[in-house]
This record gives C-alpha cells, structure tokens and sequence, in this order.
C-alpha cells in the first residue's frame, strides 16, 4: 500500500526502468540507462532538442520540444511516441495561429512547458514580446494551436501551469528576470480567473543557501497534486569558476495555498554527472521541464534537458521521493510566509 497518494490520471503504459541494484545513487532518482534517449540533429534543419515537455495523450504520449535550429533560432516542434521513449517529430515548427485563424508564429521560442487544465493543453514557452517574457498557446486536438494573450509584460521565464484551479483561480509560476542571461531569480505564482488577466502575484521560493541553487531556481515540471501537497521538480542554479551549474531540486507547496512551501530539499536530486550532462553546447545542465506519473504504482518519470544538447530520463517512486525530500528538509521564512507583502 502505498504510503502517498497522487491525484492524477492512471497511466499504465508510462515509460519506466527499475532502480539498479548495484549503482550508489545521491538520491532517490536514477537515470535511465540508455539516456539519452532524444540525440543530436534529430530531423533536418534541428541541431539540438532539449528543455521540452510531454504528456499522456490517447493511449501514447506527445510532447512540445524546444528545437534550437541549426541556424541557431529555437521554435517548438511537435512530437509523437508510442512508449514515451522513442520519438517521431513533425518536420515543421508548430503553426501557432491568432484568434482569426491567422499566422502568429514567435519571432523565436523555447524552453515550453506542456499542460492539460479541464478539457485544454497549455503551451507555455519563453518568447521575445519585447524583451524575453512568456507565450501561450492551447489545443484541444493537437492539429490547431491558437496563441492566447501573453501573462506577463517582460522580462519573465520558466512559467508553469498547475493543472487544475486552486481556489477557483487558474495558477501559473513563472521566474521574474532581467533581459540577459539572468544572474538572480526566484520563483512566483500569479493567479487568474480566466486565464487571461493575470494578478495577486505571490513570493513562493527565494534562491537557497545550498550551493547548487545559490544563484537563482526556476520552475521545472507542472507540480503534481498528491496527498502530501503540491510536488514541485525545480531547476537550481550554481555559479562555478567555469560557468553555471543546473540541478534538479525538489519541494512540496501547501495544496490550498501554493506560495507557501511545506518541504523544501536542502540536497539536490539530480546534478550533472553523466557525460550527456556534462558536455554538450552548454556543459553542465539537468533542466526538468515534465514529468510522467502513475498514481496506481506511485511511478514517476522525468524528463529532462541535458547541456542543452539532449533529452534525458530519470526515474523515482513517490513515496521515496517524498520521504527524500521532508527528511531533508530545509525552509526559510521567505518559503513559509504567504508571499504578500
């Protein structure tokens, strides 16, 4: 029996791998051995994919993937597998239209983030309006893919949607910034009742003191709703005498009011390690931006991008990860407060 429960849809057919015997792991993650499992150039004209989301989709899985295009520029490609692992990509960017049904299509995207809320998938990604800030676009049947009004003026990344309302309000986390390659940065929630207008902005999370999120944290995959709170995977930042380090980081948000954060992990649960994270077009990246979870066997898959380069799979149990990280707990006042001030 297990000793959490997540709120979700079963997926029986999740991609999945058990934890190795003999491997010592740093913590209740483990990396799927034939990571990784997206490579270079994977359709004409796309030299990398990396930092995209997938999600359960009629039986299989689809996903958005940030393609970075070999002439440098990132648009959103879309995706198809069968198992979760093997993948099959439509050659063409994604056709973003406006409400008339006419072309609008990003001067440049990346980094999306794929959620479904009631009956609708959000795709949320970074684009230029102006400054790097956040687009949106959904879909009911994945063939048309309508831009809806952006959250946020710039500058703003990471945004996340969690998938169903809190309290009546649409719930959105996103990482407030600066128009470079951000130095700083926490993490924020803004509510909406419509999707559209967008306000009562809370403080969740502030960069932590542990060495692998001292420079700045954003968010990662949608947080999973299960019996303990809100499951956030997060990206933490480090700076190194030879550039940036990101790891993935772990925490639970009060189910009703997700400013507030119950558990946060002071241990990172996956850091680059393995070659494909280590070395890449931008070395030394675990970036999460998805997870897959079964409820019915408390499996969880994540999907993460590797230095910027590839696509890589992790593996953990619910109840250990969630046991993991209130072991290891570590929270600031600025993590407990509701986040108005």
């Amino acid at each position: 029996m297990p000793k959490y429960q997540m709120i979700a849809p079963n997926v029986p057919n999740m991609p999945w791998q058990d934890k190795p015997e003999n491997e010592v792991l740093a913590g209740p993650l483990w990396r799927y051995s034939e990571n990784p499992i997206i490579d270079r150039n994977p359709i004409p004209g796309v030299a990398r994919i990396f930092n995209s989301a997938v999600i359960p989709y009629e039986g299989a899985f689809i996903g958005v993937f940030r393609g970075e295009q070999t002439d440098g520029i990132p648009h959103i490609y879309l995706g198809r597998s069968q198992d979760g692992i093997h993948w099959d990509f439509e050659k063409d960017k994604i056709p973003f239209v406006d409400e008339e049904g006419n072309s609008f299509i990003s001067a440049y995207a990346y980094d999306p983030r794929l959620v479904k809320v009631e009956d609708t998938y959000y795709i949320i990604w970074c684009q230029d309006f102006y400054g790097a800030a956040i687009g949106m676009a959904k879909t009911q049947d994945f063939k048309k893919f309508v831009r809806v009004e952006s959250p946020f003026i710039p500058f703003n990344r990471n945004a996340v949607l969690f998938p169903r309302r809190v309290n009546g309000k649409y719930i959105m986390m996103s990482r407030p910034s600066d128009s470079g390659h951000t130095p700083f940065g926490d993490i924020f929630i803004s509510q909406s009742p419509d999707m559209t207008f967008w306000g009562m902005h809370r403080h969740v999370m502030s960069r932590g003191s542990n060495w692998w999120e001292s420079l700045k944290i954003g968010g990662g995959a949608a947080p999973i709703e299960t019996s303990e709170g809100w499951l956030l995977f997060y990206h933490g930042v480090s700076g190194t005498c030879n550039g940036y380090v990101y790891s993935i980081g772990g925490a639970i948000l009060d189910i009703d009011n997700p400013s507030v954060v119950k558990y946060r992990c002071k241990n990172f649960l996956l850091t680059p390690e393995k070659w494909y994270e280590e070395r890449g077009f931008v070395p030394n990246v675990t970036f999460p931006c998805a997870t897959i979870h079964d409820p019915e066997t408390g499996r969880i898959a994540i999907y993460y991008g590797a230095a910027d380069s590839y696509v890589g799979l992790a593996f953990g149990n619910l109840d250990e990860i969630v046991d993991y990280i209130k072991d290891n707990s570590s929270v600031s006042w600025t993590d407990t407060e509701p986040g108005k001030r």
